[in-house]
């Protein structure tokens, strides 16, 4: 189904450990996200809707396109075999408004994708359950921010997600599953600036539980035996930052972000039918145990501003939510470092331009549970985000 690739999404994404994708513009793809209290510009919309209030006094937006390119995950165990190599092209787009009223309130727009997947392998084993997990998502997320003194600020979000997916495996009984759905949630951010160059901030992103809903196909051999409804609940978990900066007078800044990502919420994984389908396909009818864990991230973003020049760089530490006991196929994660680059040139008043890079190494980890026994290596994403902001 559509979206039970949620489940899953770590594998394919491999931004951020279980199956987020933090890095949703020029600004943030360059500084490892960590840009949070320095955020400023379009995408602050995204990032920190309080910091929209001390934005110039006029209508920015951006639209940025990235490239992600994730590479063969290697297994070796009793048998080596490698998943398949995936290759996006995701759109993003940031508004944050003027001024709206004599108190300095903003309105921001981002429309992202905070999650996705693509896992695909053509071994006989790991088909057998992971044979395709895909999944796609596209995030609508209107703002507000409103000062609430001289060096405060308050920035209110909705969330609007909407998700599909693909889930395939192949064995003796085969499933081919899709589904979609709609689902809401909110995000609350605070920015407090105590003494010049100094910016502290908070932000908080709500769970969001997809309830997909879709189609089933059961196959017993090459015999349909089952073709209706299936429908399933997966958490996009919340996540609090605590971040820093501090601006130098030579304009360079420098921010740190700690986010902790409630992964617990992934308790358990359950496909619902109208119907039992236990004496069919038992494996795909029960609720298996996740266990995921709350994770924490650690990030280290630097930028250089010059004439008409900006330089970026970060790098981050994402640890993985999935313990060694429900691991799978579908989902063979581990702990990642994380390497960025990026710049902007400002051609005039109203138009700049922005290229960045980054880098995701995941550790290799091997595995001994009740399914696997071997160890899996070699996962990399690779992305480069290019775009353009426009004042007005």
């Amino acid at each position: 189904m559509r979206i039970l690739t949620l489940s899953i999404i770590a594998s394919a994404t491999l931004m951020a450990g279980g199956y987020k994708i933090p890095e949703s513009s020029i600004n943030g793809m360059a500084l490892s996200a960590a840009y949070v209290a320095a955020s400023h510009g379009a995408d602050a919309a995204y990032y920190n809707p309080a910091a929209m209030v001390y934005n110039d006094d006029a209508n920015l937006l951006e639209v940025d396109a990235t490239y992600i390119g994730l590479s063969a995950i290697d297994f070796d165990g009793t048998s080596d075999y490698s998943s398949k190599k995936e290759n996006f092209l995701v759109p993003t787009l940031h508004f944050a408004s003027k001024k709206l009223g004599e108190n300095g309130a903003r309105a921001g727009l981002s429309i992202v994708v905070p999650a996705g997947l693509s896992k695909r392998w053509e071994h006989a084993t790991p088909k057998a359950t992971a044979e395709e997990f895909t999944l796609q998502t596209v995030e609508i997320n209107p703002s507000i921010a409103v000062p609430l003194s001289d060096r405060v600020s308050l920035g209110v979000g909705f969330r609007i997600i909407s998700s599909s997916g693909v889930v395939k495996s192949s064995a003796a009984v085969s499933r081919d599953m899709e589904g979609n759905a709609i689902d809401y949630g909110y995000n609350l951010a605070l920015l407090y600036k105590p003494v010049p160059g100094v910016n502290l901030a908070v932000t908080y992103r709500s769970n969001i539980d997809l309830s997909v809903e879709g189609n089933a196909k059961l196959y017993s051999g090459a015999t349909l035996a089952y073709n209706g409804d299936v429908s399933v609940s997966v958490p996009v978990p919340a996540a609090l930052n605590l971040a820093a900066s501090y601006t130098f007078g030579h304009g360079t800044t420098v921010e740190a972000v700690f986010e902790r990502t409630m992964w617990s919420a992934y308790d358990y994984l359950d496909f619902n039918y109208p119907t039992s389908i236990g004496g069919l396909a038992p494996y795909f009818d029960a609720p298996v145990r996740k266990n995921w864990e709350n994770t924490n991230s650690y990030r280290l973003g630097v930028t250089q501003q010059y004439d008409k020049w900006t330089a970026m760089a970060g790098a981050a530490y994402d640890e993985s939510p999935v313990p060694e006991s429900t691991l799978g196929y579908e989902l063979p994660d581990s702990d990642a470092w994380i390497i960025s680059l990026g710049g902007r040139y400002q051609f005039n008043d109203q138009w700049n331009i922005g290229l960045a890079g980054l880098v995701d190494i995941k550790k290799s980890r091997e595995v001994h549970n009740a399914s696997i026994n071997g160890e899996f290596s070699n996962a990399r994403a690779y992305l480069v985000t290019a775009g353009i902001e426009y004042r007005f």
